[in-house]
């Protein structure tokens, strides 16, 4: 009888070690996905904030001037993770009628997407895909008024 009872806190461990494992791995992704999307959630509406006024070279001042600046300016400040940037924008009308006030632009909304892919993606053992099947994303939605530089609505 002393013999099956030194056996059981092995059996134990083999049970408890790949849950424990899992669960890292998962504390993991998560610590990694907050801390990118506090660096991006700051980072976000400055650089909007600074390019979609008035976006550098030669255009016609319209929105998608801006989203490829926008973008890459995004992008080279997340370098230190592992994300997706995506940056769309939207553009609002002054007003809903035949004025004089519909020819001049009304506010941009610029939605900056970031996606992460957790860790493992791509790792596959025995032909089993091990990875996560979904990334997680986040959305940041600034709202600017092109004509005033440095306003955030």
């Amino acid at each position: 009888m002393a013999g099956e009872e030194r056996a059981q806190a092995t059996v134990e461990m083999a049970v408890v070690v790949p849950v424990l494992l899992v669960l890292a791995l998962i504390v993991y992704n998560i610590m990694l996905f907050v801390a990118a999307t506090a660096r991006f959630d700051r980072i976000a509406p400055d650089i909007v904030a600074a390019h979609a006024v008035s976006p550098s070279g030669e255009g016609d001042g319209s929105a998608d001037d801006g989203v490829s600046v926008i973008e890459s300016q995004i992008e080279g400040a997340m370098a230190g993770y592992d994300v997706e940037i995506e940056v769309t924008c939207t553009e609002g009308g002054a007003s809903s009628g035949d004025d004089l006030l519909t020819l001049i632009g009304g506010l941009r909304t610029y939605r900056c997407s970031m996606r992460m892919r957790p860790w493992p993606s791509s790792l596959s053992i025995a032909g089993v895909d091990l990875g996560a099947p979904v990334a997680l994303a986040h959305h940041r939605d600034v709202t600017v008024d092109p004509w005033r530089p440095g306003v955030v609505m």
